[in-house]
């Protein structure tokens, strides 16, 4: 059953900000590993194919799916990052490295909130 459009726009829009850095990332690692840019990008785009390919499978199976563990994903996001990201990106010596590192986290998070305000509101 699908939700909402607003619900499904924020899904994505939360998944390609993800996506796009770790893709970006990927693709850095590659080169940096002596991969020549073409075949890193090439082959970086078709293991991102799986985020349209889940997407296609989400969608076409959204009839069986109980949508009531859509929260329980977000807080398990939301998990990983506190819980396993930030004491990693505190490792660095510079501390503006760190305020930048916990200042991204939570806007992430402030903007999951303003979502979250602004569907309740509305729904």
């Amino acid at each position: 059953m699908l939700l909402d459009v607003r619900l499904g726009a924020a899904a994505w829009l939360a998944a390609a900000a993800h996506e796009i850095p770790q893709e970006l990332g990927d693709f850095r690692v590659l080169v940096h590993g002596d991969w020549k840019r073409g075949r890193a990008l090439f082959l970086n785009s078709l293991s991102g194919l799986k985020f349209l390919l889940g997407g296609l499978v989400a969608y076409g199976t959204s009839a069986a799916i109980d949508a009531t563990l859509v929260p329980f994903a977000a807080g398990n996001f939301i998990y990983i990052g506190a819980s396993d990201l930030i004491p990693e990106v505190n490792r660095h010596r510079d501390a503006r490295v760190n305020l930048l590192h916990f200042a991204s986290f939570a806007a992430g998070v402030l903007l999951l909130w303003a979502i979250r305000a602004t569907l309740g509101a509305e729904g």
